[in-house]
């Protein structure tokens, strides 16, 4: 059975494209958390929701933001070693992800999907990135 052949580009776009509905999600409950704190702050006295919460919603947006910004640089990198080491670095981050989705939140089934998803395509990218570095180096070793 052939292995199927995934580019590095498609494999980073999968995953910018997985952390901008990371983003959406979180800053959304960040949001949602912000005004319902604030509406309890104005009706009820001393009734609240933690300052922390609403801070925590916002931090993991923002290092979804700040990832899918790097998914979008690392396109441009050519070099084949460095864009095997940063797949696999992508594959053992969305792995993670997904088991600790599994283990702590199992009802989120879509961000399951969309994590391993994108983790077996960044798995199957650096395993292509691989086949074509050996490529590289059996083409120099003939000439």
């Amino acid at each position: 059975m052939k292995k199927p052949k995934v580019s590095s580009k498609i494999s980073f776009i999968l995953s910018s494209i997985t952390s901008m509905i990371f983003v959406i999600y979180f800053g959304y409950k960040g949001f949602m958390i912000y005004f319902v704190q604030k509406e309890m702050d104005d009706t009820f006295i001393g009734g609240s929701t933690s300052d922390i919460t609403v801070t925590l919603w916002f931090a993991v947006a923002g290092t979804m933001a700040l990832s899918m910004l790097l998914f979008f640089q690392f396109i441009k990198i050519k070099d084949l070693k460095s864009q095997r080491t940063i797949l696999k670095g992508v594959f053992i981050g969305w792995a993670s992800i997904c088991a600790a989705l599994i283990f702590f939140i199992p009802s989120y089934i879509y961000f399951i999907l969309l994590t391993a998803l994108s983790s077996t395509v960044s798995l199957l990218s650096s395993m292509t990135v691989k086949e074509k570095i050996i490529e590289e180096l059996n083409k120099k070793d003939t000439l």
